[in-house]
């Protein structure tokens, strides 16, 4: 089977791209000479081109007939997330060896190539069903946690000058990212306020990140706050990316910048909620440093609500505790 060539298609959000470099990182592994193609979307690039196993950054905006395809010239098309019009130009361009998940009634005509991978109800992390993606060319049935949490995803980066001068080498940095965008049930402000209150100031230096409209949103709460430095709106992604693995820890919810900090090596704290399917057990940050709270109860009551009991009962002492052991490991 020739693998000179493998495309990988992730065209969703920044935690989703994050959980599938370990699929890029194994490829690269066991085919070391192979170029490995991500395709993604434009937004995502930054993260995409800081894994090392990735050669080559595509834009799903540049593949809109077969011909793009063609040029490409690929020996394998790999469908993680699943997108029917990218299906049938990859079969219309006739790359040798197209995979995809079984559970899409589209791969049936389009991909030579169905595995039976079914993701909302499974118990496996969602970087191992994505590795399951690549068993048609070897890879193992499954990956232990283990396995992926000593991958690496990042390259190291240095942040710019203007960005360094933030960080305090005599403290914790820390970074909290509050809002979720809706990709998760939120921890709280009021959470995140008792966890600053908690912390020692002359022990932690103390960051907001967010897009600009987060941070017109937490503006007043922000201001309640005389030890904290915003920079909601402040940092592109790529200042974002290389700003976090410049601190120490970063404490959000199931949200991209954690899979960003776990990604970059630093102290990543994930609050979740037991819920399926956005439970910790398939969407847990995964790195070395990587931690996860949550609680063990039944959490469907809180389904149907964007506001949810069981991770707002999660306690801030847990978290703060957690962070002071950090600065005993100092």
């Amino acid at each position: 089977m020739k693998c000179d060539r493998i495309l990988i298609s992730r065209t969703d959000s920044i935690g989703d791209v994050v959980l599938t470099l370990p699929l890029a990182v194994a490829l690269k592994k066991k085919f070391p000479s192979a170029t490995i193609i991500f395709l993604g979307q434009a937004y995502t690039r930054p993260v995409i081109e800081r894994c090392p196993a990735v050669d080559i950054f595509e834009d799903i905006r540049q593949l809109q007939t077969a011909e793009d395809i063609q040029k490409l010239n690929l020996d394998v098309f790999i469908h993680v997330f699943p997108n029917q019009v990218l299906a049938r130009l990859a079969k219309k361009a006739r790359v040798p060896l197209r995979i995809g998940t079984s559970h899409r009634l589209y791969h049936w005509t389009t991909c030579n190539k169905l595995l039976p991978i079914g993701r909302k109800n499974s118990d496996l992390h969602e970087a191992q069903l994505n590795l399951q993606l690549g068993v048609p060319l070897g890879l193992p049935d499954l990956m232990t946690l283990d396995e992926i949490n000593a991958m690496t995803l990042f390259k190291k980066e240095i942040p710019p000058i203007a960005l360094q001068g933030l960080i305090d080498p005599e403290r914790v940095n820390l970074i909290l990212h509050p809002t979720s965008k809706g990709s998760a049930r939120e921890w709280g402000l009021d959470n995140f306020s008792r966890l600053v209150a908690l912390l020692p100031h002359d022990q932690f230096r103390i960051f907001i990140t967010g897009t600009a409209s987060d941070g017109e949103k937490l503006k007043d709460w922000i201001h309640k706050h005389n030890n904290l430095e915003d920079l909601t709106g402040k940092l592109s992604l790529p200042e974002l990316i290389s700003f976090i693995a410049a601190c120490d820890v970063l404490v959000a919810a199931s949200t991209g910048p954690l899979h960003l900090a776990a990604a970059s090596g630093i102290y990543a704290f994930g609050i979740y909620a037991p819920l399926r399917p956005i439970h910790a057990g398939r969407w847990a940050p995964l790195g070395m440093r990587a931690k996860v709270f949550s609680i063990d109860k039944d959490c469907k009551d809180c389904k149907k609500s964007p506001d949810c009991a069981c991770i707002r009962s999660i306690m801030p002492a847990t978290i703060a505790q957690a962070l002071m052991n950090i600065k005993k490991l100092q």
